[in-house]
């Protein structure tokens, strides 16, 4: 997940980070812009697997605690946001934004200790989707509309009965969060320079979930192995994404990184299978890429209306 995380950390089809942290490196990369995108998605998902595999050790509030925490850690070192000058809707939107952030996140993990990952990114990403086709408005998005629900329609076997109920309500409401997160990181963008707003919300999203995180685990999170895992959790989760993605966007047009973005389900399937042995029936694949499909659909069409009206604005 993302998270989020793009134009801010976790960015969502239609969405594109718009600032770049101080301290993060300026180099072209050798990979490519696209290579560094896809790097950043694998690095997502595989770094949600190992949270999978630290849950039964951690718990999942646990894990997300230690997430939040070492990556709120990281960004406020590398960002060292100014505190002052910023007024009081400033710090409103920020905090919107952190509480979006440690609900998407909170929401997500519940719902992987519960469905594979690949289900659960692919009933999560109808959130950010769902936003890109009301910001559309065009007759067209119906198609990916119908695209997506018939997607979901066969992932949940026709009423979802291979599936915990609940994990499906939490990948919904994670969704959800996911699309607040892609509004409030656009106006903390506005708000705040460079990648401050993103740092500073971290910070509040991990001060936020930290009381839950040792309500629920404990002095667990103390333990060595955990700390470890814990922290390469936030760094395959958060921090190396995040950077990869930031680089790539210096020479990649907005539109193709969401459309890369819309394959995340696809990439989470992956990681399930490799590191989580969680196979998927051809039902569960073939709704995975219907709503890959509607989500790349709508990430273009949103794109085309945004051309024409710049075509007309000069014209």
């Amino acid at each position: 997940m993302t998270t989020p995380s793009a134009a801010t950390p976790s960015t969502a089809p239609g969405a594109a980070p718009a600032s770049t942290p101080a301290g993060v490196p300026r180099g072209r990369g050798s990979l490519g812009p696209v290579g560094l995108v896809l790097a950043g998605g694998i690095s997502v998902q595989f770094g949600g697997a190992l949270a999978v595999t630290l849950m039964p050790r951690a718990g999942a509030l646990g894990v997300v605690s230690l997430r939040l925490l070492v990556a709120a850690l990281v960004l406020m070192a590398l960002c060292r946001p100014g505190l002052r000058g910023h007024s009081r809707a400033d710090w409103g939107t920020v905090i919107v934004f952190g509480v979006a952030m440690a609900a998407m996140n909170g929401l997500f993990y519940q719902s992987v200790a519960r469905i594979p990952l690949g289900p659960a990114v692919t009933l999560e990403v109808l959130g950010p989707l769902t936003l890109s086709v009301l910001a559309s408005r065009r007759a067209v998005n119906i198609v990916w509309a119908a695209l997506a629900l018939t997607g979901v329609f066969l992932l949940g076997g026709g009423g979802f009965s291979g599936l915990d109920p609940l994990g499906v309500a939490f990948a919904l409401g994670a969704g959800a969060m996911w699309a607040a997160y892609i509004v409030f990181s656009a106006r903390t963008g506005r708000r705040f320079p460079q990648a401050d707003g993103l740092a500073l919300a971290m910070a509040v999203a991990a001060v936020l979930f930290l009381p839950l995180g040792i309500a629920e685990s404990g002095t667990k999170l103390l333990d060595p192995t955990v700390l470890g895992l814990g922290a390469a959790v936030a760094v395959l989760s958060s921090v190396l994404p995040y950077t990869l993605e930031l680089l790539a966007l210096r020479r990649l047009p907005a539109s193709t990184f969401a459309i890369l973005m819309s394959l995340e389900p696809a990439l989470a399937a992956a990681a399930g299978f490799l590191i989580l042995d969680q196979a998927l029936s051809a039902p569960e694949a073939a709704a995975i890429a219907l709503v890959v499909a509607a989500s790349m659909g709508a990430v273009r069409t949103q794109v085309g209306r945004a051309k024409v009206k710049g075509t007309g604005a000069v014209s």
